[in-house]
């Protein structure tokens, strides 16, 4: 539908967290729903925004945007999910901030739990090749003791006197339109329509309480900085009977002393002698895979760059691995021994002292040879 960025639909830098996305969208919709904007466009912003955070709250369509923009989504699509997506809480506010509904029907509904985040840090060779990695979070959980009845074990609750269990209590009040009625959450009971007279001892009448876990997560190889591992039901319980929400673990991956990534290519820069540059060599040269030899024909260049295919990073999607390429520097020395003088000496004597003119600079070669 839209060209714009998703990012920028919803007024989000592109590290903003899951909580932000939905809080933005919650802003976005509230303002541009059609049945309350005034704005002639509010339909077509209103699809936007939608649009928006259908891929943005998905951590696989948000991944594969990142990486490679709306044409990465194929035919994932742009549009929400409705069937899978949690969007009660979201309209519910949207919709009693408009003066229609609410009370205490909202808070005896069930409600998913709220997801968590991790940051797990990477060495370049972990996200590469993948790796098993144990961690420690603390948050709550089903109470161990009443099960989430928030009542102590043998003991029931109440029904709440106040609302006779629905939840909510009503009042007429006198508007310029004459009397309406009036919905808010029961005082006493909070909106659960029932009363715990003896609250549960180890988690004081909550339902939850706090504990703190040790998992064991599997990295797959081909992951990089930012990337979202969702592990579905491990966030915190969900109220009244609610999903559980999920965990999501955040990647971060630490710089390499010689390689650089670029997307699914790794890049080498290479300092070798004049010698070997004029003559030729058979070079050892360091990949992830380890050692590999490398012919460096007579007469090569600054510049020139050597493609080892298949030996990159796995793609995270798909069978296979990207490149890896060579960068060939022509290190040329600052200081010379006496015998080594006199042998440039005489070989400068054989060579041309005319300088030419390069069309092309050396970046000019580098961006071609990879590809822009």
């Amino acid at each position: 539908m839209t060209q714009r960025d998703y990012y920028e639909i919803l007024g989000l830098p592109r590290t903003a967290s899951v909580e932000e996305i939905k809080a933005a969208f919650r802003k976005l919709a509230r303002q541009y729903h059609p049945d309350v904007s005034k704005e002639e466009d509010a339909e077509e912003k209103f699809k936007e925004i939608n649009e928006a955070y259908g891929v943005l709250s998905d951590e696989q369509k948000r991944a594969r945007y990142d990486q490679y923009g709306r044409a990465g989504l194929g035919d994932m699509g742009g549009m929400p999910d409705f069937a899978t997506m949690d969007f009660g809480d979201i309209f519910e506010e949207l919709f009693s901030s408009f003066g229609f509904g609410g009370g205490g029907s909202r808070s005896r509904r069930p409600r998913r739990g709220r997801d968590l985040q991790y940051q797990v840090t990477l060495t370049f060779e972990e996200a590469i090749f993948g790796v098993e990695k144990e961690i420690e979070i603390t948050r709550n959980e089903i109470c161990s003791t009443c099960r989430g009845s928030c009542a102590e074990p043998g003991s029931n609750p109440q029904r709440c006197s106040t609302c006779g269990g629905r939840g909510e209590v009503r009042q007429v009040r006198q508007t310029i339109l004459g009397s309406m009625m009036q919905s808010s959450p029961c005082p006493t009971c909070g909106g659960r329509g029932e009363v715990i007279t003896n609250p549960c001892h180890t988690c004081r009448g909550s339902g939850q309480e706090h504990k703190t876990v040790k998992k064991i997560v599997p990295i797959p190889a081909g992951v990089d900085n930012g990337t979202q591992i969702r592990l579905g039901g491990e966030g915190e319980p969900g109220a009244n009977g609610g999903p559980i929400g999920n965990l999501y673990i955040i990647i971060n991956v630490r710089d390499h002393k010689f390689f650089k990534r670029r997307e699914n290519d790794i890049l080498l820069n290479l300092d070798i002698n004049i010698a070997q540059a004029v003559l030729g060599a058979h070079l050892e040269v360091p990949t992830v895979d380890g050692e590999h030899t490398l012919h460096v024909p007579a007469g090569t260049q600054p510049g020139k760059v050597f493609t080892l295919k298949g030996k990159g990073v796995p793609y995270l999607r798909k069978n296979g691995r990207g490149n890896q390429h060579i960068i060939v520097n022509v290190n040329i020395p600052e200081k010379l021994t006496k015998e080594q003088r006199e042998l440039f000496e005489k070989l400068a004597a054989t060579l041309g002292t005319i300088p030419k003119p390069q069309e092309k600079g050396f970046l000019d070669w580098l961006n071609e040879a990879l590809g822009g």
